[in-house]
């Protein structure tokens, strides 16, 4: 009788510690996987915060500086489009810091350029694109300069560049080595439970019948893990919205909850049931007497 009970309760530990183990597994993958995604956010931002200065020509007419505008809207690579007046610029405290003090004094007139300020895409990240699209302001009818900070653009593409594939190689990383720990603790679970899947085989039972409850129990673990995971991630993303809210919006934050939330309940499925799929054909298909040498 203690025998049993003491089976009993040493089966339902390793159930316990093994649906734990893929919960806090799938709220670390979770986890990495939110900050990722807003790593990768805040880096296309960044690529997109790279802005072109479009000076024009003097003595254009509303008609002419409208079309000029047009022009530029229809361009791919122009995510916001911004008028300066060569008296706004003139006013900017910045730039007249740069010449020490005000050139009136000096200058009968203001020798500033009215031009669109243009915040690209991340798309400005290809080079051949955006030189082509320079080349292609820059021959437009009214416009007199167009500058554009390639050499900080280069550096910053790269280093965006080296960040992404620093954090897709952690990631992936992380995932291949929380898998490998969960078929173990999985194997290890089914491993406790040998001796009664033997015991099925020997009275007769089919490889279907004694797969059966073990693949629902899995099933169940995995929903129970899942829901685990999510309960742990959102305590967690709220926490870190808070002390952090650069990282998402709050409407961001929710749909990318969502979709970790769904991926972490269907990843706890799809994995323990095929990581208990995987121990258990093993094991059914070993041979009575190998059992006991395993």
């Amino acid at each position: 009788m203690k025998d049993d009970k003491r089976l009993k309760r040493k089966v339902r530990n390793s159930y316990f510690v093994s649906t734990v183990s893929i919960a806090l597994v799938l709220f670390l993958l979770g986890s990495v996987g939110y900050l990722m995604l807003a790593a990768m956010k805040m880096a296309q931002e960044l690529q997109s915060g790279i802005q072109v200065s479009v000076e024009l020509r003097k003595g254009l007419s509303d008609k002419q500086r409208e079309e000029i505008r047009r022009q530029l809207a229809d361009e791919e690579l122009v995510a916001q489009i911004a008028y300066l007046s060569k008296e706004e610029k003139l006013e900017d405290q910045e730039f007249r810091r740069m010449f020490g003090g005000s050139f009136e004094e000096i200058l009968d007139e203001n020798p500033l350029l009215d031009s669109y300020e243009l915040t690209l895409t991340a798309r400005s990240a290809d080079k051949e694109l955006i030189g082509a699209f320079i080349d292609g302001v820059g021959r437009l009818k009214g416009v007199a300069h167009v500058s554009y900070p390639a050499l900080l653009a280069e550096r910053l593409h790269a280093t965006v560049g080296k960040i992404r594939f620093v954090l897709l190689l952690f990631g992936g990383a992380l995932l291949v080595i929380s898998l490998i720990l969960l078929s173990n603790t999985i194997r290890l679970a089914i491993y406790s439970k040998r001796y009664q899947i033997n015991t099925m085989k020997l009275v007769g039972a089919t490889k279907w019948f004694i797969m059966k409850p073990f693949l629902a129990s899995s099933i169940t673990q995995g929903i129970l893990a899942g829901t685990m995971a999510s309960l742990l991630f959102a305590l967690a993303a709220y926490g870190l919205n808070e002390a952090v809210p650069e990282l998402q919006t709050l409407a961001e934050a929710r749909r990318t909850g969502l979709y970790l939330f769904g991926a972490m309940m269907g990843g706890g499925i799809v994995i323990s049931g095929l990581f208990t799929w995987a121990a258990l054909n093993k094991f059914v298909n070993m041979k009575s007497n190998k059992i006991y040498l395993y």
